[in-house]
């Protein structure tokens, strides 16, 4: 087998492997946060929000498992990433490998607080020194801290998706467009979580930002995951 063709097949495989790995994380991810999660906790009601956990356990628990399924896909898709990026610029992809680890780590930082809430909810061991109002306090700020930690994450990732869109316009063969979802997707996440973050007034600039950006961060993770999964490392023109 020649060199160029054992560097198409390196290059097919782990197109195969980001891709899978991004698509089963977003089905993952939709469950995980944009079911269970939004479900569990009821904004500005830790009362609410602690019976929810009480009386759902086991969607809880479901839950952490699509966090711990997605950190670990996160570090594969890092590693199968930068080699199908590597043959565009070495340097460039390790840094974009990188940056989804720092954010992986820090994703896992966030998850930790969820451990916290699953250990308060269901063992008297770590929960009987308060009373019920205490509790749910308690369980809202870990709660809050997950997605202040989540942000600062995503906003590392919308760092790695720029270095992916940079590769992407660089590489003769990614489409054109998938480039531009994938900056686009990049701007949408730095500028959502930045707002969510740093400004009092997210109420109206952040959720008008996501509002804004919401389409385009989808489509450039899934466009790119399913360009990846279908026609990634296999022999090709640049298209527009």
């Amino acid at each position: 087998m020649s060199n160029a063709v054992r560097g198409i097949t390196n290059q097919r495989a782990a197109a195969l492997i980001s891709g899978t790995g991004l698509l089963i994380m977003a089905f993952v991810a939709a469950f995980s946060y944009g079911y269970a999660h939004s479900a569990l906790l009821t904004q500005g009601d830790a009362n609410a929000t602690l019976q929810n956990l009480m009386t759902h356990k086991n969607l809880f628990r479901a839950e952490l498992a699509g966090w711990i399924i997605i950190l670990i896909l996160d570090i594969i898709v890092a590693w199968s990433c930068y080699l199908f990026l590597k043959p565009v610029n070495q340097p460039l992809s390790l840094l974009g490998a990188w940056l989804r680890l720092v954010y992986t780590a820090i994703l896992g930082t966030a998850v930790m607080n969820l451990i916290f809430v699953q250990l308060l909810t269901s063992s008297t061991e770590y929960s009987q020194g308060y009373t019920p109002a205490q509790l749910g306090v308690q369980i809202m700020l870990h709660l809050k801290a997950f997605d202040a930690m989540w942000s600062v994450g995503l906003i590392v990732f919308g760092g790695h998706l720029l270095i992916l869109g940079i590769l992407a316009l660089q590489a003769v063969n990614v489409p054109g467009w998938a480039a531009v979802l994938l900056l686009i997707a990049s701007a949408g996440y730095i500028l959502t979580h930045v707002s969510k973050l740093l400004l009092p007034d997210y109420e109206g600039i952040g959720e008008m930002v996501e509002k804004v950006f919401m389409l385009p961060m989808s489509a450039g993770e899934l466009g790119f995951a399913l360009w990846l999964l279908f026609r990634g490392g296999k022999a090709q023109a640049k298209t527009g």
